[in-house]
């Protein structure tokens, strides 16, 4: 089982580590879950890691930690990059980048809070999206 995390788990576990998605960022980074990451989505875990504001004010680390982070999640990742685009799937169209990056690296779980994530737009991709808190309570439990 393969995951992908949307980046507001990743802004989530940085603001508070001690919770599901900084958990979930631990396991990612200790090579102990198995993800997904394409160049798209890394660029876009920095883009919005980097923006002013969205770590906290002031922010609970530094520019340069953030380059930290993502270079060591290049590391254990399972690394793919989409050749044709999915797109627009759901209704946010910029998290369409993360079907793609499923798909490319097999992954078959979205992590997120985002809750336009509906099963419907996923079922054809055979593919989920569920919270941090859900897959740890759930997936990660039984695997654990």
């Amino acid at each position: 089982m393969r995951i992908v995390a949307d980046t507001n788990v990743l802004v989530s576990a940085i603001r508070s580590p001690q919770g599901a998605s900084g958990f979930v960022l631990k396991k990612m980074l200790a090579g102990q879950l198995s993800f997904g990451l394409s160049p798209a989505l890394l660029l876009e875990y920095e883009d919005v890691l980097k923006r002013p504001g969205v770590l906290g004010t002031p922010p609970k680390i530094l520019t340069a930690q953030v380059d930290v982070i993502l270079d060591a999640l290049c590391v254990p990742a399972r690394r793919g990059q989409s050749y044709f685009r999915f797109r627009p799937v759901l209704r946010d169209p910029k998290d369409d980048l993360l079907i793609e990056c499923a798909l490319a690296t097999n992954a078959s779980i979205i992590l997120t809070r985002d809750s336009h994530f509906l099963p419907d737009a996923l079922r054809p991709y055979r593919l989920s999206a569920i919270t941090p808190q859900e897959f740890l309570q759930t997936i990660y439990q039984k695997e654990a």
